[in-house]
C-alpha cells in the first residue's frame, strides 16, 4: 500500500517510461494552476497530488496486458484522470480522452500540448456521439454507475478489451448489483493508494440485458 508522496512517485517511475516523472511533475503544476480557475479536483487533495491522483491513475497500468499497443479509451476524463496520466507515462501508447464539458476539453487540450503528448487525442463530445472504434483498454474514473457505463461503452469493446474501472469504496457493491454475466466478467482488485477502494477489472464485451 502506498503511504506517502515518495512511494507514489516510485510507482509512477516503475510503470512509466523515460521522462515520466518530469512530465507528471509538470502535469501536477498545471493541474494546481487550473484548479484555481475551475473545480477539477478537491483543493485538499492537491497536497498529496502524487498519491491521490497520479499514482492512483498510474496503478491501472499494473493491470494492463503486457505488450499493450492501444488504443486506450478513457471515458469522462475530466481533469485527465486517469487518461492524461497514462498518456504521460506511456507516450508511445495511443490514448483517447472523451470529455463533453467545454472548459475541461480546453484544459485537456492545453495540458496535452504543453506536455508534448502527440499520442493523446481529446474528443470533445458526449460519449453517445463518439464514433465506435475498438479499444484495447477502456477506463473510467467517476464517470457513471457501472450498469450505465457498460451500456454506453460496450460498443467500443471486443473479446480482447480490458476494462479498468476505479470505483472507490463501492466497487464490490456496484458489482454485486449487476446481472450474473457482468459479475462473472469482472473482479475487484484492491487499490494500492486507498485501503478501502477497489478497481473493477474485466475482459471482453459485456452481455447486457
Amino acid at each position: 500500500m502506498i503511504c506517502d508522496e515518495q512511494e507514489a512517485m516510485e510507482l509512477c517511475r516503475r510503470v512509466g517510461s523515460d521522462g515520466s516523472l518530469g512530465r507528471l511533475a509538470i502535469f501536477a503544476e498545471l493541474l494546481k494552476e487550473e484548479n484555481e480557475r475551475q473545480n477539477l479536483v478537491s483543493t485538499a487533495s492537491l497536497a498529496v497530488v502524487w498519491q491521490r491522483h497520479l499514482a492512483d491513475s498510474a496503478q491501472l497500468l499494473l493491470h494492463a496486458p503486457a505488450g499493450l499497443l492501444g488504443p486506450w479509451l478513457d471515458l469522462g476524463t475530466g481533469a485527465g484522470l486517469p487518461g492524461l496520466v497514462i498518456a504521460a507515462l506511456r507516450p508511445e501508447l495511443p490514448v483517447l480522452l472523451v470529455e463533453s464539458r467545454r472548459r475541461r476539453v480546453e484544459w485537456l487540450s492545453r495540458a496535452a500540448a504543453e506536455l508534448a503528448l502527440v499520442n493523446c487525442r481529446v474528443l470533445g463530445a458526449r460519449l453517445e456521439d463518439v464514433e465506435s472504434t475498438p479499444a484495447a483498454i477502456i477506463s473510467a474514473r467517476a464517470f457513471a454507475p457501472l450498469g450505465k457505463l457498460l451500456g454506453l461503452s460496450a460498443r467500443f469493446s471486443t473479446r480482447e478489451t480490458v476494462w479498468l474501472l476505479p470505483k472507490g469504496r463501492k466497487a464490490a457493491q456496484e458489482l454485486q448489483e449487476q446481472p450474473v454475466a457482468i459479475r462473472e466478467m469482472f473482479h475487484v482488485e484492491q487499490s494500492c493508494t486507498d485501503p478501502e477502494a477497489g478497481i473493477l477489472v474485466g475482459k471482453g464485451t459485456p452481455k447486457l440485458p
